[in-house]
């Protein structure tokens, strides 16, 4: 545990101002819009910061590897593609929610790193297929296996009922976001 500095943080507090607690947020919510419902924000607020976390965490464990969030999108599509982990282009443009210039920028760049292949069709000389290699398909097991580490302690401290209890919580805000924004599966902007 870090010992504390005389003036009362510790020698790894960063420095500036502290994201207020969620209490403290919503208090201040309350006190400007009070229509506000404390529970919702709560609940709302609790899934934004630690959705925001966990991009961070697993932002790191990627520049670990060597790799960046938006290469890891295009090694987690060709995997959910299914051996032998193939798709074309404009299919993984698609599933992205990317511009067909991002996506190719993005593929210039994994195909640069050995981390998927871009080849013609053999039955379509027109058609490109972009491949994982075995190089990809290592960098996707190492991160899955980094995110599930990181993933048991984060939920360390719930029973394994809890757990099924939250997912199907989860699942249910979920679908309901699902059926009023279905089109916000994509990308709003490219990432890259």
């Amino acid at each position: 545990m870090p010992t504390a500095t005389p003036e009362g943080h510790s020698p790894e507090a960063p420095s500036g101002p502290q994201e207020p607690t969620l209490d403290e947020q919503i208090a201040a919510y309350q006190r400007e819009y009070g229509d506000l419902d404390p529970q919702v924000e709560k609940v709302v607020s609790a899934l934004g910061r630690l959705n925001r976390r966990m991009n961070v965490a697993y932002g790191r464990q990627l520049a670990d590897l060597g790799i960046s969030n938006a290469e890891w999108e295009v090694l987690k599509t060709l995997v959910l593609a299914g051996a032998p982990y193939r798709l074309g282009p404009g299919e993984l443009a698609k599933r992205l929610g990317l511009t067909p210039a991002a996506m190719t920028h993005r593929i210039d760049r994994m195909a640069g790193e050995g981390l998927v292949t871009r080849d013609r069709d053999e039955n379509n000389r027109v058609r490109v297929i972009v491949e994982l290699t075995d190089e990809g398909r290592t960098k996707w097991l190492e991160a899955m296996r980094m995110a599930t580490d990181f993933e048991e302690e984060l939920l360390q401290d719930l029973e394994p009922g809890e757990r099924g209890v939250l997912g199907e919580l989860l699942i249910r805000v979920l679908r309901r976001v699902e059926r009023a924004q279905p089109d916000a599966g994509g990308r709003l902007t490219d990432l890259d």
